[in-house]
């Protein structure tokens, strides 16, 4: 029940709200939902709130917001689409990488900058690289996850005028130039305790490796680091191309792990039983075909 006194207006409770926000920006979305939750409890914190409408609209908002930003409170965040994205007043900037996974809910890093994550690499990039869905099954999954974040009142949220969770288009954040690679593999990444980073696991950093060594420093690269940690990381190299690697992906493994690494393992086996003899395939999937190749894995060794 409501604590006894005035009642508090919708955008100071929202003002409040976003001193428990764990991100280091907040979305257009993200404020539109604070709004809608506030106002459907008609409290906050046992504060009655000063709501005189059933259901906030989108003039509403754009009240709310200009009254936070008059306040200081909300920021409007550069190198974004206008009225999309805002700062916080006393909370961090955020690393590049926090901000990226902050406006973009579906987003991981990967590639290089997941290498110089797990320290797999020594070079230090000058691109943040991202893996996001391809926008159709972007727009999917935000449906999802807005059905989920509001459940019975999706529809009416919809129709209320309010932001709806949407694609961000994004290639800069601070110094950093952004590389959006649109996946077509669902992610695997790990949370990082504490922040709105997700980052590819160690074993999808491996597979991604294979799949685009252009976007991880180049396939001479890619040879080095897995010389000097595939068999550290075998088994998570492994376990993640037999999950989710297509038989090309198996086959460059094996290669890579068993001919140029020279390591032994049963695991490589049921991979040996997917080469194709007289076929085109090659190690370097951006690379041209060459004649040099390894006759176990039937694979053009098309490297420098």
């Amino acid at each position: 029940m409501p604590k006894e006194g005035p009642p508090i207006s919708l955008d100071k409770a929202v003002a409040l709200s976003l001193g428990d926000m764990d991100q280091p920006v907040i979305t257009a979305y993200r404020l539109g939902l604070f709004l809608w939750r506030l106002h459907h409890a008609g409290q906050y914190q046992g504060q009655r709130l000063n709501v005189l409408k059933d259901i906030p609209e989108g003039g509403d908002f754009a009240r709310m917001v200009a009254k936070l930003e008059e306040a200081g409170v909300l920021q409007e965040g550069k190198g974004f689409p206008r009225r999309s994205v805002y700062h916080v007043l006393g909370r961090e900037r955020g690393a590049p990488e926090d901000v990226a996974c902050a406006v973009d809910p579906f987003a991981y890093v990967s590639h290089l900058s997941a290498m110089a994550y797990h320290g797999l690499t020594d070079r230090i990039p000058q691109m943040l690289f991202l893996s996001s869905p391809a926008p159709p099954k972007w727009r999917a999954f935000a449906r999802e996850r807005m059905a989920k974040d509001l459940g019975e009142s999706f529809s009416a949220y919809h129709q209320s005028g309010l932001p709806r969770l949407h694609r961000i288009e994004f290639s800069k954040i601070a110094r950093y130039t952004v590389n959006r690679y649109a996946s077509l593999h669902p992610g695997a990444f790990k949370l990082v305790e504490g922040r709105s980073r997700r980052v590819a696991t160690i074993g999808r950093t491996f597979l991604d490796m294979l799949r685009n060594p252009e976007l991880c420093g180049g396939i001479r690269h890619v040879l080095d680091v897995f010389e000097e940690f595939g068999q550290r990381y075998l088994e998570l190299i492994a376990d993640e191309v037999d999950r989710h690697g297509k038989n090309i992906d198996k086959v460059r493994a094996g290669y890579v792990l068993e001919e140029h690494c020279r390591l032994n393992s049963e695991r490589f086996e049921p991979w040996r039983r997917l080469v194709q003899r007289g076929g085109s395939r090659k190690l370097d999937p951006a690379g041209e075909y060459r004649e040099t190749y390894s006759a176990r894995w039937c694979l053009s060794l098309n490297i420098d």
